[in-house]
């Protein structure tokens, strides 16, 4: 039978922090002695509010001195350090408020204790962190309070749509004193539930990571088991967190606690932190037998947390779960999930139990924390870090790409047999018809492939492919030219032309006496001669390449806009003047015959 769920299901009232109500800024009036005895009527307080809501004095105060206004005490509560842009899903840091947190004279300089609970939305996260805050202002026997005492503190309600974005810490810092005698500052941070309707992937993974990377306790939430989507999903958060980390260690986090809210089984493991490691020992074991997946996922959860324990927790009562006007009374709780609370809070919390945050081996003050928030936030802000995907779209993608490597691989190797390296040279023509219908076979199979994302998603990819194979045929037809003997020796050629040219040019200029142009005609000559040389050496030798490249590109473009036209048009003057000849021959033969004919 399936548990009822917990706190999640609760609340559709919405409980806050308590605020000042105006009746709290009334007092008394008390009589106040002068030092002469005289009765005077007091200054009062109480706002005597007009239609325009502002503060009419008392007719009796007349003209006395205005009374110095004393500041009052900031309430503490929650404050949002991590923004949610939830049109850009994107996330920004809020640093003034975490500086006027953090950098408090009393706090700055301490070694920081940060307690964060994670996991998916509405798990009752804000309702165990306000637990927390009671234990930490009334650390005591008696810290759970009364049975009729409403529950304050992080935001929290029961129903179906999230409450909590982003990241949260309680703006009051706690001061520890340790059984050693030194002190500490503990910090309570609250996160965005993952997987709600409104995040992807990346913010989820995004705000997990950032809680782990801060955190020195972080309290990993679920209900009922601890499934495989869950290792899982812890894995691709622990895993976008090390990323983000300049330097890696042997172990990146430090504490990870699994609470199992709602636990059903307690006849197979026991509540509890004992029950809860038990359990967990067994959950997290590598077989030998188990799927190589299964057995990354394990040992990557493993490498990652110096420690990790689990807490199993009673399902808190029919009453949380049914009663929408629950307001975390424990009047209205069960009895085993009260016991089990009073065990878990102090289990995180007590002062011999705090785990200060370490970063490389090294105790982070607050001062430093304010630094790593800062820096952490810059890098997912970025586009250094890939971005976490969902488990369709990674294997659509991954189906994708074996299609289009599938495609690709077969067009190469059709081509090859026509023009691989021990074929002999291609007409281009010929080599272009053969990749235009290899191209559209490659193409045809690709579409035939079952693939998973949809005919949009596919369309990119087949894009891409087409954009692959031309490229692939460039290349073919690059190493097809290559085996084309006059292709080949068309920079020799090319050059020794310049060189028979400028001997001509050279040799008529200085007979008719221009030296000058003679002189320029030697000059390009032996250039064109150095150039071979070079040329021939970088061939023979297989040293200065890019030299060779250079020389190439200058032959040929000398070949194609200087020697090819002078060339076709040489040509097509001598077929012109081939074409009359062989007119005016064949004109002349019928008028001879024509006369010989007559003749007879």
């Amino acid at each position: 039978m399936r548990c009822v769920s917990g706190v999640e299901d609760v609340p559709r009232c919405k409980w806050t922090p308590s605020l000042v109500k105006p009746e709290d800024l009334e007092f008394e009036e008390e009589a106040a002695q002068d030092q002469g005895g005289k009765t005077q009527r007091p200054h009062t307080l109480t706002s005597k509010l007009g239609v325009d809501g502002a503060t009419t004095p008392s007719p009796d105060e007349g003209f006395q001195e205005e009374e110095k206004k004393v500041p009052e005490k900031e309430v503490a509560r929650p404050i949002q350090i991590v923004l949610a842009n939830e049109d850009e899903h994107s996330f920004e840091l809020d640093e003034e408020a975490l500086e006027k947190m953090l950098l408090q004279d009393h706090v700055k300089d301490l070694n920081v204790v940060v307690v964060s609970v994670a996991g998916a939305f509405r798990k009752g996260k804000s309702f165990l962190l306000d637990f927390m805050l009671r234990y930490m202002h009334r650390q005591g026997e008696s810290w759970m309070g009364g049975d009729d005492e409403p529950l304050s503190g992080f935001s929290w309600r029961g129903g179906c749509e999230r409450e909590t974005t982003g990241i949260q810490v309680w703006s009051e810092v706690f001061v520890v004193e340790r059984p050693d005698g030194t002190k500490v500052a503990v910090l309570l941070v609250d996160t965005q539930g993952a997987f709600d309707s409104q995040s992807t992937i990346k913010d989820c993974a995004t705000v997990f990571a950032l809680s782990t990377m801060t955190s020195s306790v972080q309290v990993y939430n679920l209900t009922q088991n601890v499934q495989e989507d869950d290792l899982q999903h812890l894995q691709l958060f622990t895993e976008y967190g090390r990323l983000a980390m300049e330097q890696i260690y042997l172990k990146p986090f430090q504490s990870l606690m699994f609470l199992i809210r709602d636990w059903c089984y307690p006849y197979e493991h026991g509540y509890g932190l004992q029950g809860g490691n038990a359990f967990l020992e067994k959950r997290l074991q590598v077989k030998q037998n188990q799927h190589e997946e299964l057995q990354n996922v394990r040992k990557h959860i493993h490498s990652c947390f110096s420690n990790i324990g689990c807490f199993l927790q009673p399902h808190p009562g029919l009453k949380v779960a049914t009663n929408p006007y629950f307001d975390g009374r424990l009047k209205d709780i069960d009895e085993d999930f009260k016991t089990h609370l009073a065990e878990l809070v102090p289990l995180l919390l007590a002062p011999d139990r705090l785990v200060e945050k370490e970063i490389g081996g090294n105790k982070v003050t607050c001062r430093d924390l304010v630094e790593y928030f800062k820096a952490y936030i810059k890098i997912y802000q970025g586009e250094e870090l890939p971005h976490p995907k969902s488990m369709l779209q990674a294997t659509a993608e991954a189906n994708n790409l074996t299609a289009v490597a599938g495609a690709k691989d077969m067009y190469s190797k059709s081509m090859e047999t026509i023009c691989g390296g021990d074929k002999p040279y291609m007409a281009p023509s010929d080599l272009e018809r053969c990749h235009e219908e290899f191209r559209e076979c490659s193409v045809r199979h690709f579409r035939s492939v079952k693939k998973m994302g949809g005919d949009e998603f596919c369309q990119r990819y087949q894009n891409r492919l087409e954009a692959e194979l031309d490229e692939t045929y460039a290349a073919f037809s690059r190493h097809n030219d290559g085996k084309n003997i006059f292709y080949a020796a068309r920079t020799p050629a090319t050059l020794f032309a310049v060189m028979f040219a400028t001997y001509v040019v050279s040799g008529i200029t200085g007979f008719v006496g221009l030296s000058t142009l003679a002189a320029l005609a030697n000059l390009v000559m032996g250039v064109a001669l150095l150039s071979l040389c070079t040329w021939a050496y970088v061939k023979y030798s297989g040293e200065f390449r890019e030299l060779g490249a250079l020389i190439d590109l200058l032959a040929e473009n000398l070949w194609e806009q200087v020697l090819k036209p002078l060339s076709e048009h040489y040509m097509e003057d001598n077929v012109r003047q081939t074409v009359v000849n062989s007119l005016k021959a064949s004109l002349t033969e019928q008028a001879s015959q024509h006369a010989r004919l007559k003749t007879h």
